[in-house]
């Protein structure tokens, strides 16, 4: 056998060469092989050689430039003040919660704006929403959280000091990240909603009228015509486009909407939002390399965002799914408020409607269409075995029932953590009919379950049918008195086991809805 790739003959030192390269070396008809023959090249091909090499040239100085200059531009913090982390996300195809913040700080380029002694530590959060993109890729949820919402902030470390700060309650949601940074933000509105923050985007002042400035101002709609001399917003009756200084006093001012309070401040935010998100959308700003790179500049400059959106690539990642997502998708919604007890110049959370609507976005639950098919994560759904069957809801008694249900004793036991679900349980138990409710103190349980005691099983099948509880979790138990409900972490919001309730009309609009500002009836003027 002739071993074809021995070249030992050719001596130490001396480099193999392939037998095409040999043969050209070798025949001396053949000359120089061809395709190395760069004197005889065509001139055309010469020219477009070298075009070509121009154009890839270029192209790799201009790319590189701006990765180098829009990765330079971003700051970062920690995403976490303390808090683990108990899962990952992919950027491309997963679940993502993005918490944006607006600073109030009044340092450099924000000093117009008043001192710095307006804004101490990190300074405070003068905007505060978390983008929740679905799984799916095909709706975003945008939840406002007003200023003066007052919340428990969990024990804090600042991660550039390693100073901590003890767990406070009844503190305003904005103050969070004053003492222990952005970090401590995340982790409260993670505390507050039962979700867990991926990343979050936090601008100042100045990156409000650049960004505006970048795609040309922004189109807004008010009523009536309005000034209000602290934050210097004068708008005539109408639409009007906004950029600069007076684009950023539409979203900074606190008196101009509404009845001069959080909600009428939201309404707008989120009304310029969506006009935002539409002129984007149809400029095709996403599809345009020039525009976004320009806007891309704008932003980074004046952004914070945590280590792992750090990186251009990630950023990119997260534009792209945004882009196909249709507007009609995209639901602004504020949290359900009430004056705080504490203070009525302050809110809390309104009860049962805060928590369903954070166990529908657990969920992940269309708020545009509460009423259509639930989609849960995929990966976190389980699928029935081929051995599996459903467990029957037990049958109510017919209408005709041989008891009156406002003379039977049915106690509400809550065993799920969840203090508010008391209230919201008892009210729908009072709206079925059973008027006779009882409260007990419950310790937590994993399980749902309906007992009854000695001949209360037939108002035991109404109480479960009442809720959808499966008449497998149907039992009878000799220390009740009448129907015990008693409540577990299966079953931690809405009034039908399995399914989260939706507050009614909690979409305050979507990014595909033009909606006209109501002015403060105190600050009308005259046109």
């Amino acid at each position: 056998m002739v071993r074809r790739r021995d070249n030992r003959a050719q001596g130490p030192g001396t480099p193999a060469r392939s037998e095409p390269a040999a043969r050209h070396a070798e025949d001396s008809r053949l000359g120089a092989a061809r395709h190395l023959n760069v004197r005889h090249m065509p001139a055309w091909l010469k020219v477009t050689t070298a075009v070509v090499a121009v154009v890839l040239a270029g192209g790799l100085a201009f790319a590189g430039y701006w990765y180098f200059r829009l990765q330079s531009n971003i700051s970062t913090a920690a995403l976490g003040a303390g808090s683990s982390r108990t899962d990952t996300t992919d950027d491309a195809t997963g679940r993502l919660q993005i918490l944006i913040l607006g600073s109030d700080t009044r340092d450099g380029k924000n000093s117009n704006y008043g001192s710095t002694e307006d804004s101490t530590g990190y300074g405070n959060s003068d905007v505060m929403m978390l983008m929740d993109i679905s799984e799916d890729n095909k709706r975003v949820n945008v939840i406002s959280f007003p200023r003066d919402l007052l919340v428990d902030i969990p024990k804090c470390t600042d991660q550039k000091t390693g100073k901590q700060y003890a767990a406070r309650s009844g503190i305003m949601i904005n103050e969070a990240m004053k003492e222990a940074g952005i970090g401590c933000a995340v982790d409260t509105v993670n505390k507050l909603t039962g979700m867990e923050v991926d990343y979050f985007m936090m601008a100042d002042f100045n990156a409000v009228k650049e960004l505006s400035n970048a795609v040309g101002g922004v189109s807004v709609c008010i009523s009536d015509a309005v000034y209000d001399p602290d934050s210097r917003l004068r708008l005539p009756k109408g639409t009007s486009q906004v950029q600069g200084e007076q684009a950023l006093a539409f979203l900074r001012t606190r008196h101009a909407f509404g009845d001069g309070g959080d909600l009428g401040r939201i309404k707008a935010q989120q009304g310029f939002l969506s006009s935002l998100t539409r002129k984007i959308k149809d400029d095709g700003t996403l599809s345009n390399p020039a525009k976004l790179l320009n806007i891309a500049d704008v932003i980074t400059k004046n952004l914070t965002v945590d280590d792992g959106l750090s990186s251009v690539p990630s950023m990119i990642t997260i534009a792209n799914r945004l882009k196909t997502i249709d507007v009609g998708k995209v639901a602004f919604v504020a949290l359900p408020t009430v004056p705080a007890a504490s203070d009525p110049n302050r809110l809390e959370a309104a009860q049962p409607a805060s928590s369903q609507l954070f166990a529908a976005l657990r969920k992940d639950i269309d708020l545009t269409d509460p009423d259509g098919k639930e989609t849960p994560s995929p990966s976190a759904t389980p699928k029935p075995s081929a051995s599996s069957t459903p467990t029957a809801t037990p049958k109510p008694t017919p209408t005709a029932a041989p008891y009156d249900k406002a003379l039977q004793p049915v106690t509400v036991a809550n065993g799920t953590g969840s203090a508010t679900r008391t209230q919201e349980i008892v009210e729908a138990v009072v709206a079925g009919g059973f008027t006779q409710v009882g409260q007990l103190e419950a310790d937590a349980t994993a399980k749902t379950m309906v007992y009854y005691g000695p001949e209360f099983a037939d108002v035991a099948a109404d109480v479960a049918a009442l809720f959808g509880i499966p008449a497998a979790q149907v039992a009878p138990s000799s220390g009740v008195a009448g129907v015990q409900l008693y409540l577990g972490s299966d079953f931690p919001s809405g009034t039908k086991y399995g399914k989260a309730t939706v507050p009614k009309d909690i979409v305050n609009q979507t990014a595909s809805d033009t909606v006209c500002q109501q002015a403060n009836p105190e600050l009308i003027v005259q046109q």
